[in-house]
C-alpha cells in the first residue's frame, strides 16, 4: 500500500488549497479513505472522510462549512479542498486509510500546511 499526498504549501489567512492523495497496492474503490492532521505538540485528529463511492463524507467540527473531501476512483486518488484557511488549520497532513489486508492502518508520508500572513 502506497499514499502519497502533495498540495500543501504556506498560505494567507482566508486562502485555499487543495490537498491530494493517490493510492495503490489495495482496491482504493472499495475503502473508505480518511484525512488526519497533527500540529506541533498535538495529537494526530482525524480532520475529514469519504465513502467509498463518494456519497458519504464526515468532518470535525471545526472545518465543516470550509472544506470538502472528495475522491477520483478512476484515479485512486483523494482530495481535500480547504477554503478560508485559518492559522490554527496548521498542521502536517496526511492521508489514511484502515483496514486493508486484515485490519492494518496505513498513512502517507504527509505535506505541511501553513496558514500564515
Amino acid at each position: 500500500v502506497q499514499l502519497v499526498e502533495s498540495g500543501g504549501g504556506l498560505v494567507q489567512p482566508g486562502g485555499s488549497l487543495r490537498l491530494s492523495c493517490v493510492a495503490s497496492g489495495f482496491a482504493f474503490s472499495d475503502w473508505v479513505m480518511n484525512w488526519y492532521r497533527q500540529a506541533p505538540g498535538n495529537e494526530r485528529e482525524l480532520v475529514a472522510a469519504v465513502g467509498s463511492t463518494g456519497t458519504t463524507t464526515y468532518f470535525v467540527d471545526s472545518v465543516k462549512g470550509r472544506f470538502t473531501i472528495s475522491r477520483d476512483n478512476a484515479k485512486n486518488t483523494v482530495y481535500l479542498q480547504m477554503n478560508s484557511l485559518k492559522p490554527e488549520d496548521t498542521a502536517v497532513y496526511y492521508c489514511n486509510v484502515y483496514g486493508v489486508y486484515g485490519g492494518s492502518d496505513y498513512w502517507g508520508q504527509g505535506t505541511q500546511v501553513t496558514v500564515s500572513s
